[in-house]
């Protein structure tokens, strides 16, 4: 088969499929489909419904399998035409592996891992909803800044942990006791749950133990907390930017695809062609030399004549 008539078969194939991919009716029922398949993961996890319903609980899970199938194939068909496309964005990336990896044999023999897998369908619900793929967008961009939160909270912890162990290890072992009970100990009281029970107990040992409580409440509970939600907050405004910025889809090509070199060689042929006419033009309309030597002979002589 010619390349020509290949690549005509490939963009009347991304025409076709784009037009059902991009129809409001298609993402309403991909979105139920998720919703359905959520329902069903749900349902297993009653013992006695699971257990009278497991026929058709496996029937309904192999049919969204196969429309999830369906769906990402006709998918991959609207980018026939530009598969580049296809593969430059996350969400398709991230479907494509979801359903292939529910057909790999050593993920399905592991039940565990295959609920787990089709839990990661429930998450393709951010395709369909801007608002929350802003807020995804907007915490995955957040991790560098919540990574070193966690290690200044870690340091935090460490230090007020060893200072806690020295102080009130020997009174209050089943808190103090160790390092590890320390530190359960102070990111428990970092939602400020039971804290004035700590203090009233610490007050008992030493009145440094008000210092000590209260400096920890203030750097962990206040400060760090509220860089936590600055970061965030900071991310979600630059994911806000980032969907708004989006550049708009490119319109889908009516005619057949062709590659940029032989485009810009075309042009270069066609302005040729103008060049070859304009110069034609330009000799046809020029008048001859020769002539302009005779019609000048004449006026020479007579201004001799005249001088």
């Amino acid at each position: 088969m010619p390349e020509h008539r290949v690549r005509t078969v490939r963009t009347a194939l991304a025409l076709r499929c784009r037009a059902v991919t991009e129809a409001r009716w298609f993402a309403g029922a991909v979105f139920v489909l998720i919703l359905v398949n959520a329902a069903l993961l749900g349902m297993e996890t009653y013992s006695g419904v699971a257990a009278d319903w497991h026929h058709w609980l496996r029937t309904a899970e192999h049919t969204c399998l196969a429309a999830f199938t369906v769906e990402i194939l006709l998918r991959m068909a609207a980018h026939a035409d530009r598969p580049r496309a296809f593969l430059r964005d996350p969400w398709n990336l991230f479907d494509l592996a979801v359903v292939l990896c529910a057909f790999l044999p050593f993920l399905r023999e592991n039940s565990t891992v295959l609920r787990l897998l089709r839990l990661a369908r429930v998450l393709r619900t951010a395709r369909f909803l801007p608002q929350l793929r802003v807020v995804l967008v907007a915490v995955a961009r957040s991790l560098p800044g919540t990574l070193s939160f966690l290690l200044v909270g870690a340091l935090l912890l460490y230090v007020y942990a060893m200072v806690g162990w020295v102080f009130f290890g020997r009174h209050d072992p089943e808190h103090y006791g160790s390092l590890g009970r320390a530190v359960l100990t102070l990111f428990l009281l970092m939602t400020l749950d039971g804290i004035g029970d700590a203090v009233h107990a610490g007050l008992d040992i030493s009145r440094w133990s008000l210092l000590y409580y209260g400096s920890y409440v203030l750097l962990a509970s206040f400060v760090l907390v509220n860089v936590l939600v600055g970061v965030v907050i900071t991310s979600l405004d630059e994911a806000r930017d980032m969907d708004r910025d989006k550049p708009p889809a490119e319109p889908p090509h009516t005619g057949p695809p062709s590659d940029d070199h032989a485009s810009l060689r075309r042009r270069i042929d066609e302005a040729r062609r103008a060049l070859d006419a304009l110069e034609q033009e330009l000799g046809r309309s020029a008048p001859d030399p020769s002539e302009a030597t005779d019609r000048s002979a004449p006026m020479a002589a007579r201004g001799q004549v005249q001088v």
